[in-house]
């Protein structure tokens, strides 16, 4: 068996399903969270994506698991402790794959009032948490952890903490998890058009894009989670009103990865960009180091990829200039990009990017339920909504969602001689109670270039994890082709020599995919067109000699924001 009949046999399992309990349409971790707590309550669950697990706003996050202090500037407690204590929960329940980290935000003169504010928003920060996480830093302690910091002008700095995921893999995990309890998930399987029968929605037309088959889905009631997209099947389903559709408002974040050794920092810094105070993180991740994000308007077309801009390149290079001074960092030596596409939920006209919530909301017509917005931490709170509007609409056959766990308790296995505590730890968060099952098939522990990505993690993506193209396996199933120069294609060989035979591709397939492949990652994960050395260099140069540091605006809610 190889992963072209794996899909082929799913396929066909699922057409002769007569009804579901739940269909869901959307494929990141909105629609990852409701497919498991159906699947816990024992509902039939089948989850459908279009493009591939975690392909949009889920894979492209700055992969921050955090309460949000920008909430607490705003006088939104509730949304912050119950974002804080999500946190807690999947830090828990998924070590080594929602990982405590360190962040430092440094002060430099003439900011006390940013200090003292700072300073008491994590004092309730800490009391939503339940534990003392934040202290302040020594001038030398802070370039101890961030070496190369500019140093001119600062006088200490305020820690504290919060936690950092790999979100592909936290969708991932969670499916995975769904689907040990009975539920199913197909990727490059589009909802077409939703089916209404005596004004109530019974189920759902589909296409598989891979072999275009089109296939009928008959549901007690159908969940669209489909986030940025979400709007794409109300005009067919007659029940949402029009403002309603204007309510999501697609922003769109982008971030720069650098090589680690370049800026080997370790914790997060989070600081106010000098040219308009919006908050941006630089941050250690796999051997790399992450700039972001900015915050726009997508204007760029929904059917693509989202790419980063230009001028958000400069935007971003700006800020590493700006806090590192002595870096000299060059365009060229970015290893690549990648821009996410945020569905927030607008509160009206005239509103900037940075100052719309990122609150979630849920609209409910006979047979469907529709979810759009929310944070990436609070995705279980946000799946027991959805569900209890379903349960509404369906009962008695929807059970109650309300318990706290989403995966049980965290009971990490002795890991295998020759492998480290922290290797095997990590492994485990991404792969819980698969891992002995895939290592006894699969245990080279050797890394893909200078990643921390096992080859055995790429076998078994490539024979269990549904993989449909090169872009699923080197993107989202594993995150080599951004934190290895050209999308790793030095290392495309020993990546067929590996996978080939486990997807069942022929030579031409692979070819095919290849070449698709580096079409994705010159397009949408390289720099961007028109940058040049010259033109980012002027800019930080000009941006440097403009920028009084000490007079910067000492707004806290606009930096922290």
């Amino acid at each position: 068996m190889n992963a072209v009949a794996d899909r082929e046999q799913l396929i066909a399992s699922i057409k002769t399903q007569p009804e579901w309990d739940l269909l869901v349409i959307g494929g990141g971790i909105t629609g990852a969270g409701v497919m498991l707590r159906a699947a816990q309550q024992g509902q039939r669950v089948l989850l459908l994506e279009q493009q591939d697990f975690a392909w949009g706003t889920s894979s492209r996050s700055s992969k921050m698991v955090h309460g949000g202090l920008r909430y607490l500037v705003n006088g939104d407690f509730a949304l912050t402790r119950e974002s804080v204590r999500e946190r807690e929960l999947l830090m828990t329940e998924l070590e080594g794959l929602v990982e405590p980290m360190s962040y430092v935000y440094a002060h430099y003169r003439g900011r006390w009032v940013e200090r003292f504010g700072l300073r008491m928003l994590l004092k309730l920060y800490d009391r939503f948490a339940k534990r003392v996480t934040h202290k302040a830093l020594s001038i030398a302690d802070t370039l101890m952890l961030l070496p190369g910091l500019r140093a001119s002008g600062l006088v200490a700095a305020t820690q504290f903490e919060d936690a950092v995921t790999d979100d592909a893999r936290l969708v991932l995990r969670t499916i995975d998890e769904a689907e040990q309890q009975g539920g199913i998930a197909i990727n490059y399987l589009k909802a077409m058009e939703l089916i209404e029968k005596e004004g109530r929605i019974v189920g759902l037309k589909a296409e598989d894009q891979v072999s275009k088959m089109c296939i009928t889905l008959n549901a007690k009631c159908v969940v669209n989670a489909s986030g940025a997209w979400v709007s794409r099947l109300w005009g067919r389903s007659g029940g949402i009103e029009n403002d309603r559709q204007q309510q999501v408002r697609p922003l769109r974040g982008s971030h720069l990865v650098l090589p680690g050794h370049r800026l080997p920092i370790g914790s997060v810094l989070t600081m106010p960009h000098p040219r308009d105070g919006r908050s941006v993180f630089i941050f250690p991740w796999d051997q790399t180091t992450v700039v972001g994000t900015t915050d726009l308007d997508h204007e760029q077309p929904m059917d693509r990829e989202a790419s980063i801009t230009a001028d958000e390149f400069d935007y971003l290079l700006t800020c590493v200039q700006d806090r590192f001074p002595d870096l000299n960092l060059q365009p060229e030596e970015v290893l690549s990009t990648w821009a996410g596409v945020r569905p927030v939920i607008s509160e009206g006209e005239g509103l900037s990017p940075s100052d719309e919530k990122r609150e979630h909301a849920c609209w409910a017509q006979p047979g469907l339920v529709s979810v759009s917005g929310g944070k990436l931490t609070t995705f279980r709170v946000i799946a027991d909504q959805v569900l209890e509007l379903v349960r509404q609409q369906t009962k008695p056959s929807a059970g109650n969602s309300s318990a706290p766990s989403l995966f049980g308790i965290n009971q990490l296995p002795v890991h295998p001689a020759g492998i480290g505590g922290g290797a095997w730890k990590r492994l485990h968060g991404r792969y819980g109670k698969r891992l002995d099952q895939w290592w006894s098939h699969h245990s080279d522990q050797r890394t893909l270039g200078n990643t921390p990505t096992l080859l055995s993690e790429l076998y078994w993506a490539a024979a269990f994890q549904k993989v449909v193209h090169l872009d699923d396996l080197l993107l989202r199933r594993t995150r080599v082709g951004l934190q290895l120069p050209e999308g790793a294609a030095l290392w495309l060989p020993q990546v067929r020599q590996l996978c080939q035979p486990l997807l069942g591709w022929s030579n031409k397939r692979w070819e095919q995919e290849e070449q698709r492949y580096r079409a994705i990652i010159d397009t949408f994960y390289s720099l961007p067109a028109g940058v040049k050395v010259s033109q980012v260099s002027a800019c930080l140069s000009e941006n440097n000699d403009s920028v009084d540091h000490t007079a910067l605006p000492s707004d806290a809610s606009r930096e922290l924001s």
